[in-house]
């Protein structure tokens, strides 16, 4: 099952992956479309688009439904709901490397040398990771973003940060509680009796043993960050426009979807969806693989489901010996 999981979410995940790194092979138009007035007049009718490169140009109709020419169909700026669907799959995957490199460029060292070392600076790292951890993770981004924004320009690298700061703390505990354990194992007592250096022992002897929960981390993180860059995007503290963000699209479609034109947040929304469960059935899926006593489990739930049928089959074949008095028969072996 857990195979299949991760199939699942691979293929998910690498169609996204496919629109992210050749967006400009499937999507029609570009993702930034400047508009501009025709024959000076201000009226949003005389509105034309500027498409793909400078050189072309081409009519979008306003709101359009989904057809043959335009599949999800096109807002009132004019802009074709699927070129902007594919382009932010580029945004997506660009945050969600960023941040979570980030977060794991931060937690997973602090979480090694606070493991190792302990004493006060262990504490005050617990104590201040916990405290971050406490807070909400979009309230926690949305808070970083708007300090961010009132000293950087925002963008893709202020939108990660903020996004990558949620993440950190629970890098910081799971390799910080795994290297608890793995310290006081024999063959780290043998490397420091024998004189080797903590920045040795931690990085030859201990980030090999307590690194194989980074990746079911990861996935996880990613689908989480994806959700997190989409609440951004809709309250406005994220990519800003005109970049393509899933988000952000559906903040914009608010109106239209009143008005009864629901394509135009129905397709970027649908799009986050996707993204976030194929992320999750990897994630899920490498956890059952990489988690030992998880598949401990589940093996021995098929060798028991297997074996139910043929016992029972045995059992009721096979005269059993008849009941002593005073013996409950209400459950198997007079039990209760």
């Amino acid at each position: 099952m857990a195979r299949w999981l991760v199939i699942i979410g691979l293929l998910i995940t690498g169609l996204f992956a496919f629109l992210a790194l050749f967006p400009n092979l499937v999507a029609p138009y570009g993702e930034s479309q400047y508009q501009y007035v025709v024959g000076g007049t201000e009226d949003p009718e005389d509105l034309d688009v500027r498409c793909g490169t400078e050189a072309e140009c081409e009519q979008v109709p306003r709101r359009i439904e989904p057809s043959k020419g335009f599949p999800f169909g096109t807002t009132a700026a004019r802009f074709d709901v699927f070129s902007r669907v594919v382009h932010g799959a580029r945004v997506a995957f660009s945050i969600v490397l960023l941040s979570t490199a980030l977060a794991m460029g931060i937690g997973v060292p602090l979480g090694l040398f606070s493991g190792y070392r302990g004493g006060k600076l262990d504490r005050v790292l617990v104590t201040l990771m916990d405290a971050v951890y406490v807070i909400p993770p979009l309230l926690l981004a949305i808070i970083v973003a708007f300090v961010l924004q009132a000293y950087f320009d925002p963008g893709l690298a202020s939108a990660a940060v903020a996004v990558g700061v949620v993440y950190v703390p629970q890098y910081y505990r799971v390799i910080r509680n795994h290297t608890l354990s793995v310290k006081e194992e024999p063959f780290v007592e043998a490397a420091r009796s024998m004189g080797a250096k903590p920045r040795t022992i931690i990085t030859r002897y201990v980030f090999f043993n307590v690194v194989q929960s980074v990746p079911v981390i990861f996935t996880l993180n990613a689908a989480d960050a994806v959700l997190t860059l989409a609440g951004l995007g809709f309250l406005g503290y994220g990519v800003p426009f005109p970049r393509a963000e899933w988000g952000l699209d559906v903040s914009q479609a608010l109106s239209d979807v009143v008005s009864g034109f629901w394509w135009t947040a129905f397709f970027p929304g649908l799009a986050t969806m996707l993204l976030v469960a194929g992320l999750t059935l990897v994630g899920e899926g490498l956890n059952d693989i990489v988690n030992p006593l998880l598949r401990v489990r589940g093996f021995r739930g098929r060798v028991a489901r297997r074996a139910l049928p043929a016992a029972s089959g045995a059992a009721a074949s096979e005269p059993g010996p008849a009941p002593s008095e005073g013996t409950d028969t209400s459950t198997p072996g007079g039990i209760r």
